[in-house]
């Protein structure tokens, strides 16, 4: 086993062993946890289990949550396909109706995998069972893609951050709509360079988004960031299928990231202290909540 530090690390041992990203990582994990591979895939089928839970439950919600910003809006893009068809298509429809469903659930408290984080926990989910629905992808196949995007997770991680507070929600949504970029290209039958580019297309166009959640809660502008950034990821995932590529290679754009949050202002970095957070009707919620 060689651990992985860059995308240049990843192409270099996929190519060495003539496998896959997904292999790569896996090999990785089994060494990291010292678990079986049987068990590792075993642990990461559960999560997608958990993932197409998610979605399922999320979808169900027809009432606002405690603060009433959030909730049954999943349920109004469902149900608007009985009356005119979207614009985007079908598919683009389902993964962002998905999405909004899984991070509705978050924010009504229901179980959810944090990939990357909770507030960008409909990403993932919504382009991994959809696209898979949509290529007819096994079960395997679909394990296969979360660990190519555990992948891309992990050097985000290692090498810029995931956390909104630190480096804004580029680090949360931009961050999921990279991993979920990488799944799809995987899931599209990509090779390893496509899928780096797939996911370095992604995250290069978040870059500086703020974290600006209003009243302090992962809800506005968050749940339906994860239904933008769901289509976000099946754009770059398409681009890089067709053979655009990232100028830009992806270890540079991690870098971009972290630079781009250290410049970032902290009042932009969930603290609440900027950007929608400000706006009159934020304020305006933050007295209504605050009154009980």
């Amino acid at each position: 086993m060689q651990r992985f530090d860059s995308a240049q690390d990843l192409l270099r041992l996929a190519a060495e062993g003539n496998t896959s990203i997904a292999d790569v990582v896996i090999d990785f994990e089994c060494h990291r946890t010292q678990e079986s591979r049987e068990d590792a895939i075993a642990c990461m089928r559960s999560r997608l289990k958990t993932m197409a839970e998610s979605i399922e439950k999320g979808r169900a919600i027809r009432t606002r949550t405690h603060s009433g910003l959030s909730g049954g809006d999943a349920a109004l893009l469902a149900e608007a396909r009985d009356e005119r068809a979207p614009i985007l298509g079908d598919l683009a429809r389902r993964v962002m109706t998905d999405a909004l469903a899984v991070a509705e659930l978050n924010a009504s408290f229901g179980k959810i995998v944090a990939a990357p984080t909770a507030g960008a926990s409909g990403i993932l989910p919504a382009v991994i069972v959809n696209v898979g629905d949509a290529v007819s992808a096994s079960e395997d196949d679909r394990v296969r893609a979360l660990f190519t995007a555990a992948g891309i997770g992990t050097l985000i991680a290692k090498h810029a951050t995931l956390a909104g507070a630190e480096g804004g929600c580029q680090a949360e949504c931009g961050a999921g709509a990279a991993m979920a970029s990488a799944a799809a290209a995987d899931l599209r039958g990509g090779d390893p360079e496509t899928i780096l580019h797939a996911a370095a297309l992604a995250l290069k166009n978040a870059l500086g988004l703020t974290c600006d959640p209003v009243a302090g809660l992962v809800e506005v502008p968050c749940v339906k960031r994860n239904g933008f950034y769901a289509v976000h990821a099946l754009v770059a995932a398409d681009m890089a299928v067709a053979g655009v590529r990232s100028e830009i290679p992806f270890d540079e754009v991690v870098s971009s990231m972290r630079e781009t949050g250290r410049l970032m202002s902290n009042t932009l970095r969930e603290s609440s202290l900027g950007g929608l957070a400000t706006t009159q009707t934020a304020k305006d919620v933050e007295k209504r909540l605050a009154m009980g």
